[in-house]
């Protein structure tokens, strides 16, 4: 399924089965060394990760970061979807830049490590045929966690309803029953996504910086063209 999601809903609302001490799961929030520095009056451009103002070299931004910010493009190409996939589900409220938005007018979404991991699951919940409106539903609660906790769960579909475990015993007890058969490793998202955005471009929340992308695979080439 590959459309933007604007699809009649279909089902009920999102639900949980699987109790957790005592809760329904659904109460469940669902630069490199030796590179100089430019003149002051130029445009800052660092390696990404970048060194933090004032810190030591050592310490760097990763990824995950909330310093950290990424354009539309970048996040398209992270998580898999298309431009205007992007641009409806922010302009419908189904997932909105939490960096900053496009409002004012001619000002650039940037989207958050969190933000690009939930578009992500979007992207794979609605291509197993999941509901728009149930969607909606896990977004809403995912959104409120933070990337440490989010990276813990596992969600499983049927098609109809998304279930979140956070353990083994929940994904079993949930399959015995008959209704999962459609499962996100939500940690196993989230490493994919740190790698890949590794490799982007991506800008300072507090600078507007730009972090340049770092590929040990592009580096690599470059050595062997120069020793060539």
């Amino acid at each position: 399924m590959s459309g933007i999601g604007d699809e009649a809903a279909v089902g009920g609302l999102c639900s949980v089965h699987i109790p957790r001490s005592g809760r329904n799961l659904l109460e469940r929030a669902w630069e490199g060394p030796g590179i100089e520095q430019p003149d002051a009056d130029l445009p800052r451009v660092g390696r990404f990760p970048a060194v933090q103002p004032g810190q030591p070299a050592i310490e760097r931004l990763s990824p995950t970061s909330t310093l950290v910010g990424y354009r539309g493009p970048t996040a398209c190409a992270a998580a898999g979807i298309t431009y205007r996939q992007l641009d409806y589900w922010a302009r419908t409220g189904l997932l909105e830049p939490s960096v900053r938005s496009a409002y004012p007018a001619n000002t650039q979404r940037l989207y958050s490590f969190r933000d690009i991991l939930l578009l992500k699951i979007v992207k794979r919940l609605l291509d197993a045929g999941v509901s728009l409106q149930n969607i909606r539903v896990a977004v809403t609660h995912l959104q409120s966690a933070e990337v440490a906790d989010l990276a813990g769960l596992t969600l499983m579909s049927d098609g109809a309803t998304v279930y979140e475990c956070t353990s083994p015993q929940q994904v079993v007890d949930l399959l015995k029953g008959g209704q999962g058969v459609f499962g996100i490793a939500v940690g196993a998202v989230s490493e994919e996504l740190e790698t890949a955005l590794g490799r982007l471009h991506a800008e300072r929340t507090d600078t507007g910086e730009t972090l340049l992308g770092h590929d040990p695979e592009d580096e690599l080439a470059q050595r062997r063209n120069r020793a060539g």
